[in-house]
């Protein structure tokens, strides 16, 4: 029996620790489950004006409905879309209506083929989200700014470069509608939560920890017959 003990504590202990960070992990699948509902409730809530102030950290992911029109300068986001293949994603600046403000709106993907469409000269209906993308990182490459080329989504320094405020509303509609562009609206698919499968890994390591233990104590327990 003595030589059963250490074993024993052995896969006590340590199944209760793999069971213990398969419950954590299913805490923490509720946590980001209900951080998740909460953002997809504010993406999708009735659409306001913009703000006259806004700030990146109260104001993500505000729906918003402006009045403007393009004004020319453009940032083009290399992307792509399933089967549509390669293209942009058109960051256009926006004079909006009725005052000076000049934003940036993220008008949706063009295909390569298209990224010279005829630009919309009138006043459009722009409704969609507040964002700031964190995209960049010190792996992205430098645009190239005479082909107004961009490898990500820099709000502050595409601001800078096409002379508008650091506001940028990602395009759910645009009316008129621009035949070439899909607008790619804000939404949470891009937000990790695998909280589910490290749960699942825990309790399965659990199992196959104790079952571990039991063929130990087995061939234990015949050595010692």
């Amino acid at each position: 029996m003595r030589r059963l003990i250490f074993p024993v504590l052995l896969g006590l202990v340590g199944a209760g620790i793999l069971l213990g960070l398969g419950v954590w992990q299913v805490q923490r699948l509720e946590w980001k489950s209900a951080i998740i509902a909460k953002i997809d409730a504010k993406i999708t809530a009735a659409p306001v004006d913009l703000p006259a102030a806004v700030s990146a950290q109260e104001d993500i992911y505000l729906p918003v409905t402006v009045q403007g029109r393009l004004l020319g300068p453009e940032a083009l986001v290399i992307t792509g879309l399933g089967q549509a293949g390669p293209g942009y994603r058109v960051i256009g600046a926006v004079e909006l209506a009725g005052n000076a403000r000049k934003i940036m709106v993220d008008l949706g993907y063009v295909a390569e083929a298209d990224r010279d469409f005829v630009r919309p000269s009138g006043l459009m209906t722009i409704t969609g989200n507040l964002n700031w993308p964190a995209e960049k990182d010190r792996f992205t490459p430098e645009p190239d700014l005479l082909r107004d080329i961009w490898f990500a989504r820099d709000v502050e320094r595409m601001a800078n470069v096409l002379g508008t405020e650091q506001i940028l509303v990602v395009a759910r509609s645009v009316d008129p509608a621009i035949a070439v562009l899909s607008p790619l609206p804000v939404d949470t698919s891009s937000i990790p939560n695998d909280h589910l499968t490290y749960a699942i890994t825990w309790f399965s390591l659990a199992v196959v920890w104790l079952g571990m233990t039991a063929l130990l104590l087995w061939r234990i327990r015949r050595q010692t017959a």
